[in-house]
């Protein structure tokens, strides 16, 4: 199918969606976007680069190995932070680790009127194609 083919259905399948991305932390790219408007490089190179920051900044990775130890959880690979929802002013940002992929998070983002719950539903049901593409 496609990456891109993934990132338009993404696009249309979920309500109030603005853009799409998918970024690779280990490399710090942007992989694929789509967007509703159109943006600098720049500008869509610093998501990615805050994508990165978000899942494996120095403090959340040290809050990741407390929560592991207070609870007697062994490293297995997995970051402990799968999911993070940022609510701005006018959108809501949804980027999600691929299970099996977890250097690669998809990054959604929707206008702020949208339901909440089946922005999440819809946009959880599609990282599993963006990961079949990686």
């Amino acid at each position: 199918m496609g990456l891109d083919t993934v990132i338009n259905d993404i696009q249309t399948s979920v309500p109030d969606c603005v853009a799409v991305g998918v970024v690779d932390m280990g490399t710090g790219m942007l992989l694929s976007v789509k967007t509703v408007d159109s943006h600098p490089s720049e500008v869509l190179d610093l998501v990615a680069a805050a994508t990165g920051d978000l899942f494996q900044g120095e403090n959340v990775r040290t809050i990741e190995r407390m929560f592991r130890q207070s609870r007697g959880v062994e490293e297995d690979g997995r970051s402990y932070f799968q999911e993070m929802l940022i609510m701005s002013e006018n959108l809501l940002h949804v980027f999600q680790r691929c299970p099996s992929r977890q250097d690669m998070v998809v990054v959604t983002v929707c206008r702020n009127k949208v339901n909440l719950g089946m922005a999440l539903s819809k946009t959880r049901m599609m990282v599993s194609k963006v990961e079949a593409e990686l």
